[in-house]
């Protein structure tokens, strides 16, 4: 059954995973927006440019994110990607001018020590797959960076880079769908007719608009760092998992250190940034408190 959801090529998949998220998304947000249960501005000529380069790093992301999976090694894919969240701390400080203190500096540093660690005894070196994986942890960082920008533009909000995101790339996608013909066999797939391929499709189509929402409602309450670092823990969290339940991970103490680096690099992370996070909070209301109004932010934000 798996073999006839599942085109053999995967970037055919990729292409069939991404139309279902952004077709989704744009019309369960285009029926809530009719309905005045969520609130973005119509469609005009200026969106475009008020998204920009959003659609374009998404794009990227996906094509350079692809490549590398089939070029390198989980082991040294994983190790990799951790890098991304380097590059997203580097990013929030040139592009969005963010400081960060030295602890959370450190935390983030034990992540990807950690994840070096784990994989030390299974690295190889592939040139291609190393610039493609690097080039990913640039794009998935800038996207993340600008999500987190544009999620305050006036007009647009957690909503409107969601929906009008989708909307500019769906068009070439289901472009790129037709021309390698995936997007016929889509429509004359036979098991259309079938109830439970029915409820399985929409069920992982809701679920792929989830996956979306989570992570830009994530950025919006959050910094595009902590949503980057929830991603890698949770990811540890999941290989730890895999050592008690499934049978099939095969213990050495170098990738049981790893991960346990990463994992203390991560809760490290979580408790500096809901200890500043909570200060602040308190400081700004013992403030409201005493002069009876809510002060103006300062310029340069600490990372949370």
């Amino acid at each position: 059954m798996r073999d006839r959801l599942v085109p053999s090529n995967s970037f055919l998949f990729k292409i069939q995973e991404s139309v279902k998220q952004m077709l989704t998304t744009i019309v369960v947000l285009y029926v809530a927006k009719m309905n005045n249960k969520v609130n973005f501005e119509d469609f005009h000529g200026g969106v475009f440019w008020k998204i920009f380069p959003l659609p374009l790093l998404y794009v990227a992301n996906h094509i350079t994110g692809l490549a590398s999976t089939q070029k390198l090694s989980l082991p040294m894919l994983t190790v990799l990607r951790k890098f991304t969240i380097v590059m997203t701390m580097i990013m929030e400080g040139y592009i969005l001018r963010k400081t960060f203190p030295r602890s959370l500096v450190y935390s983030v540093v034990a992540i990807v020590l950690g994840a070096v660690v784990a994989a030390s005894s299974d690295l190889a070196f592939d040139v291609e797959g190393y610039t493609f994986v690097l080039l990913n942890d640039v794009f998935t960082a800038t996207n993340g960076v600008y999500t987190k920008m544009k999620i305050g533009t006036e007009g647009l909000g957690k909503y409107g880079v969601l929906f009008y995101n989708a909307l500019i790339i769906v068009v070439p996608t289901l472009l790129a769908s037709a021309f390698t013909g995936d997007l016929h066999e889509a429509v004359t797939f036979e098991a259309w007719a079938e109830a439970s391929f029915v409820i399985c499709f929409l069920l992982s189509c809701i679920m792929g608009f989830m996956l979306m929402y989570s992570i830009v409602l994530c950025s919006h309450y959050n910094s595009a760092l902590t949503t980057t670092v929830v991603g890698a823990v949770k990811n540890v969290g999941v290989a730890l998992i895999g050592i008690f339940v499934g049978g099939d991970y095969l213990f050495s103490w170098n990738n049981f250190l790893g991960l346990s680096i990463c994992l203390s690099g991560g809760l490290a992370y979580s408790y500096l940034t809901f200890s500043t996070t909570t200060s602040r909070r308190t400081t700004e209301t013992s403030q409201e408190l005493n002069t009876g109004f809510a002060e103006d932010p300062p310029f340069k934000a600490t990372a949370h």
